[in-house]
């Protein structure tokens, strides 16, 4: 597991590697991260938006931006967490994602960034 914590915030992943998949002739590796997002500051606020960089071993990157996490723009007031699962598809046995998410101080209504630590996405079989 790996954690950081930006501006109170609190972000713990863990990885599991999920199976190989063939998708258009071309092998695929499925991984899956779950996140929790601790809220250890005293104001209460809010994920609004979500910002991925995505790589593989094959000097692949791909970059991902949406709203909210998994359909969700969770208020996390202090003391409160909020954890979910998503994963992503790699050309390689290897990889690595970091981030950021976007968050408002609903207290303030200041905006800020929360950065995701950077994880390891590696298929067991592939380790030597």
């Amino acid at each position: 597991m790996v954690q950081q914590v930006t501006r109170g915030i609190k972000i713990s992943v863990e990885t599991s590697f999920e199976g190989t998949f063939y998708r258009s002739y071309k092998m695929q590796y499925a991984f899956q991260y779950e996140i929790t997002i601790e809220n250890q500051s005293k104001d209460t606020v809010q994920l609004n938006a979500r910002h991925w960089t995505i790589l593989d071993a094959l000097n692949s990157v791909e970059t991902v931006s949406g709203e909210g996490v998994i359909g969700y723009k969770p208020v996390l007031k202090p003391g409160e967490s909020h954890t979910y699962r998503s994963g992503c598809m790699l050309t390689s046995p290897f990889g690595a994602m970091h981030g950021f998410y976007n968050m408002i101080n609903l207290n303030s209504t200041k905006k800020f960034k929360v950065y995701i630590p950077s994880f390891k996405l590696s298929a067991p079989f592939a380790i030597n």
